[in-house]
């Protein structure tokens, strides 16, 4: 789901400047438009779903790192 949620937020920005300029191009900050502020959003993106990515991946290391113990320990009763 993540990847997909980024692919379509990702590809969003070239859809959105070619087919509602006028939209993009509104004025935010000073001379900073809306398709600015969209293009640095999708590093914050990145950078979230990155560390939702470290977070699972603690998890499924732990996950190994129990069944490796499991398997280290059979193996040393037989």
């Amino acid at each position: 789901p993540a990847t997909i949620f980024f692919v379509v937020y990702y590809f969003a920005l070239p859809v959105l400047c070619g087919y509602a300029p006028e939209l993009m191009d509104k004025k935010v900050l000073g001379p900073v438009n809306l398709a600015y502020l969209f293009a640095l959003s999708q590093f914050f993106m990145a950078w979230g779903i990155a560390w939702l990515y470290v977070r699972a991946a603690r998890k499924f290391d732990a996950f190994g790192a129990r069944i490796m113990q499991r398997l280290e320990h059979e193996e040393e009763g037989k």
